[in-house]
């Protein structure tokens, strides 16, 4: 186990080498498989052997998107600094989401029965074949009224669906496992794989991420308490938007419906499912206690359109309080109000999302960096689009 420091610490060449080597060979495996997905290996930005570092950052991107969504924030800390690794989520280094992805379905005794309803449905059949034949993200994407109809019509096919969706919408519920298959627990097991390559470089590590990659961050923060030593989540999805969002994506999840992702790529309404168990896990006590003794920051927007951010505020608020006499001080939460247009916090400058930018990018990778050297954060500085005069300079675009 590597033993923490609170300064800098200084990687010698077989620190580096042996750190290399075991990311390498994983590279390699995504590499030699025929089902790899282009763009979307992980990837490492690593100083010289005898250069002091601050610690290694390990960084998680989003659903459906690849490591070098991050890139520009990976850049600036490499360059102030720290070692980066950019990961990629279990199963999204492959092109096929339906084989590799992490997915939630119903178990075949439930799931085959109920596929024989819907084929037999002349009016669901009708409405499955416009989605297919849509061509297009915006057309395939359902409106909450739409969702809606979809509930009411399945549950006309099937009267006890609701009952079993019952234990998918009820945190961590026993009767889970008696109705659903998942795999939403390999965004854990495959990210502590991606933590144990880095066993040999010396110093902390700091684990990063960005919506599903918010959880995945936590998680690891929680479950490695002796390695991981602070965690920053840019709108983690703990938690589906929307009461009725939610109910469709785990009503509808395992019935292989398809949505769309980054790169036009599709994947079964199943893996969104599997993502939204997966955050009923990170908010489990047993994690929110472990991670109350590490400083965390989170970052939201209230223009969220995938987390919802009312689940995210009380996990964040609830990680201060450890009882009626205990609080923690080293947790921060800044929300970005709807007036400042800023869709998912961690958007590119070049990109748009919702007909939406983050003209914050700047400071906010600033007071990232502020509170992983410092363990501080200032909110204020967020409140403007200006950079912060006593942190490192971001490079322009």
């Amino acid at each position: 186990m590597v033993t923490l420091h609170n300064g800098p610490t200084t990687p010698t060449q077989d620190h580096v080498q042996a750190t290399r080597q075991r990311i390498d060979a994983y590279i390699q495996t995504i590499a030699s498989s025929p089902d790899r997905r282009d763009g979307a290996f992980p990837y490492y930005l690593f100083h010289d052997a005898g250069t002091p570092i601050q610690g290694t950052v390990l960084m998680f991107h989003g659903f459906s998107a690849k490591p070098h969504q991050m890139s520009r924030l990976a850049d600036y800390l490499f360059r102030n600094g720290f070692n980066v690794y950019q990961a990629t989520l279990a199963g999204h280094a492959y092109r096929i989401p339906d084989k590799y992805w992490p997915q939630v379905d119903l178990k075949p005794e439930i799931l085959n029965p109920l596929r024989e309803k819907v084929g037999a449905d002349p009016v669901l059949q009708t409405f499955l074949a416009n989605m297919a034949a849509s061509g297009d993200a915006s057309a395939s994407t359902l409106s909450p009224l739409q969702m809606a109809g979809l509930i009411a019509r399945l549950s006309q096919l099937e009267p006890r669906l609701l009952d079993i969706v019952a234990a998918i919408e009820r945190d961590n519920d026993p009767d889970f496992d008696r109705y659903f298959i998942s795999s939403h627990l390999a965004y854990l097991t495959d990210a502590q794989a991606r933590l144990d390559e880095l066993e040999a470089m010396p110093g902390p590590v700091y684990t990063v991420g960005l919506s599903v990659g918010g959880a995945v961050a936590l998680a690891l923060g929680a479950k490695n308490p002796q390695r991981v030593a602070q965690v920053v989540a840019f709108a983690p999805l703990l938690e589906v938007y929307g009461e009725t969002r939610e109910r469709y994506v785990n009503l509808a999840g395992p019935l292989d419906i398809r949505e769309f992702g980054w790169d036009d790529l599709h994947f079964p309404l199943g893996c969104f499912t599997a993502a939204n168990r997966f955050g009923a896990f990170v908010r489990k006590g047993d994690n929110v206690a472990a991670l109350q003794p590490k400083p965390t920051l989170m970052i939201l927007t209230e223009n969220e359109d995938a987390a919802n951010i009312q689940t995210n505020q009380k996990f964040a608020q609830s990680l201060g309080h450890g009882g009626l006499l205990k609080t923690y001080d080293n947790h921060y939460l800044y929300t970005f109000p709807s007036s400042a247009l800023v869709p998912h916090p961690m958007v590119d400058p070049l990109e748009r999302s919702q007909n939406m930018s983050n003209g914050y990018w700047k400071p906010m990778y600033q007071e990232v960096f502020r509170f992983l050297t410092q363990t501080e954060f200032q909110g204020s500085s967020l409140e403007q689009i200006n950079e912060v005069a006593d942190l490192p300079a971001v490079p322009p675009v």
